[in-house]
């Protein structure tokens, strides 16, 4: 109503404190989190961040975390999904022989099961993702579940065993001192459900001693001076 009338309530401005927090977490961390924080939108977390000259670090998607803003776990992605009762726009729509560019290339022959493909594994076959650094387990051979989902980390499944589904906005993580990759000595004491501001906040720059803390800030500024001048001899 207030918008409708053109009527905004004041914007509230970045302290000091905030925008060190900004600086320090947004490399590593995702926006929405940052936003949760610091008590503005993700929007205006976005926004202070490209005029203080913050950005993303090269390897950020090493984070943990990173799934959470580049998968399907991020609240946007959650909020956008088909919920019961909706209906798909190709429902009822039939195409035999429908295989536009390289499709058929690709395509499983018909009559062929999923378990005949080159690469395929057994339900129950675990492997360690590099990226997140966690034990995973195969769950399904179900083909309507996208690939990478039929996989779940093994110590969630572990807790979910033993507590049920993980509450949207937690997580689990193993108590300090307890992670491991061998899925036998996995088990639920030895681990935590922890809100995803929890968990932010055990991983930021402000545990670390004052010293180590001034090092990897000036080395955050080193970065972001390289990638301007990177960005500036490039420029047409």
């Amino acid at each position: 109503m207030a918008k409708s009338r053109g009527i905004l309530p004041p914007r509230r401005r970045w302290t000091a404190d905030e925008d060190e927090t900004l600086r320090i977490n947004f490399p590593m961390w995702p926006a929405f989190l940052i936003a949760h924080l610091v008590g503005h939108s993700e929007t205006s977390v976005y926004q202070r961040a490209r005029r203080l000259g913050v950005e993303k670090h090269p390897d950020h998607w090493r984070n943990p975390m990173a799934h959470l803003w580049m998968g399907s776990q991020h609240p946007n992605s959650i909020a956008a999904r088909f919920k019961p009762g909706l209906v798909p726009a190709n429902k009822g729509l039939h195409r035999p022989g429908w295989a536009p560019g390289r499709m058929a290339e690709t395509q499983f022959r018909k009559g062929r099961r999923p378990e005949e493909a080159h690469n395929y594994v057994p339900i129950g076959t675990e492997k360690i993702d590099p990226k997140r650094g966690v034990l995973m387990r195969k769950i399904t051979d179900d083909p309507t579940v996208f690939p990478v989902q039929r996989w779940q980390p093994v110590h969630v499944l572990v807790w979910e065993a033993v507590h049920g589904p993980v509450p949207e906005g937690h997580i689990v993580r193993f108590r300090d001192g307890t992670k491991t990759f061998d899925a036998v000595t996995i088990t639920a004491d030895k681990l935590e459900l922890v809100s995803l501001a929890e968990n932010m906040r055990r991983n930021t720059i402000h545990n670390y001693p004052e010293e180590l803390k001034k090092v990897m800030q000036l080395r955050g500024v080193l970065n972001r001076r390289i990638n301007r001048m990177s960005r500036t001899r490039t420029a047409p």
